[in-house]
């Protein structure tokens, strides 16, 4: 246990607090995909929901076309209010394109499209829906700062589990590639990024204002992306971060279509952009060594670490890790970002409606 500030507000679990918090004025995003459906995990999440009885719940769904319908209808069966967006129906596609919207598909832009809807109640509320341990105290905690002075509000926790340490693309890319730029800049957008105990958490928390002011990366880069913008709109000053205490979810292999070494490549995109985009000039010719030396270091810490604490802990593997992610360490290129709310030509209504004359289609043809 310890209490120590960094340069944003950092609210520590110190007695396992459940702190009041304007729900009612709140509305929750929970992204989900069709892994997701009746899932133990996800059925945990929206029990738990309708306890809290939020203003809202907004689930947008990246699911094919045959498995909507029944995803529909176990989430009705919860009693919350809610809007379930169907991300990849054609009305959605159509209404994007005709936008200049339309492009690839991933958890950002399935949140983008949430926030536009969700950004009507006060405050809103992101997290995942595979969360193992999640209860009532994540989305108070996460709300708390808001109603206290704060725009922005960054969940953090430690990813330990069964004698091992997990958070690896954050252990072992982000954490080590910021250190790695920090060393070489003094660009405060920098130290921002420095100060998020867990950056690449899924759970965060803004006001209304601020959520129309976001400009989200369309896949993994979210994470990132939402802190380069409440850097710019909240700063030091008006942002925090909250210990949500226990977490466990789904881990991800390194390899894979949706494994952590892709996530990284959308990561370090956003990360390097974010930097550049606020006045950071790194160094692309040196920074994949450099960063990849600097990895090797906190390889060589989470090891002492593992072993203080008699934890299992594969210290060639992690090696291996970190030269993987290094090729992800290159100069950003095209921004595919998705505008941000207020400045986008659409409106929130025109995507409800796109959802459900396409969620409505599906469910008449069965």
């Amino acid at each position: 246990m310890e209490y120590v500030q960094e340069r944003v507000t950092t609210l520590h679990d110190l007695s396992d607090p459940v702190p009041d918090a304007p729900i009612d004025r709140a509305a929750v995003v929970v992204p989900m995909t069709e892994r997701e459906y009746a899932g133990l995990a996800a059925e945990r999440v929206l029990s738990t929901l309708e306890s809290l009885s939020p203003a809202r719940v907004v689930v947008p769904l990246r699911a094919p076309a045959e498995r909507v319908a029944s995803f529909v209808d176990w989430l009705t069966d919860f009693d919350l209010p809610l809007d379930v967006l169907w991300c990849d129906g054609p009305r959605m596609a159509e209404l994007l394109d005709a936008h200049g919207l339309d492009g690839e598909r991933g958890k950002g832009r399935d949140v983008w499209l949430a926030l536009g809807c969700a950004a009507r109640e006060e405050y809103v509320v992101v997290h995942d829906a595979d969360t193992k341990t999640y209860d009532e105290r994540y989305v108070t905690r996460l709300l708390f700062p808001l109603a206290h002075g704060h725009d922005f509000s960054k969940g953090y926790y430690a990813r330990v589990e069964d004698g091992k340490l997990y958070g690896r693309l954050f252990r072992l890319f982000y954490a080590p590639l910021v250190r790695t730029l920090a060393a070489e800049t003094d660009a405060p957008v920098v130290h921002f990024l420095e100060s998020f105990r867990y950056a690449l958490a899924g759970e965060f928390a803004t006001t209304s204002d601020l959520a129309t002011k976001l400009r989200l990366p369309r896949s993994w880069g979210l994470e990132v992306g939402t802190l380069g913008d409440a850097f710019a709109h909240a700063g030091f000053e008006r942002s925090a971060q909250v210990d949500l205490g226990a977490y466990e979810h789904d881990h991800r292999a390194v390899s894979g279509p949706t494994g952590l070494s892709d996530m990284s490549e959308s990561v370090g995109r956003t990360l390097l952009r974010t930097v550049v985009e606020h006045g950071g000039s790194p160094d692309f010719e040196t920074l994949a060594a450099r960063y990849r030396e600097t990895g090797y270091q906190f390889v060589e810490q989470y090891a002492a670490d593992a072993a203080f604490n008699g934890f299992d802990y594969d210290r060639a593997g992690e090696r291996k890790q970190v030269e993987t992610y290094a090729d992800a360490v290159v100069e950003p290129g095209e921004d595919t970002r998705l505008p941000a709310w207020r400045d986008a030509s659409l409106s929130p209504e025109d995507v409800m409606a796109a959802a459900r004359e396409d969620v409505a289609a599906i469910q008449e043809a069965r």
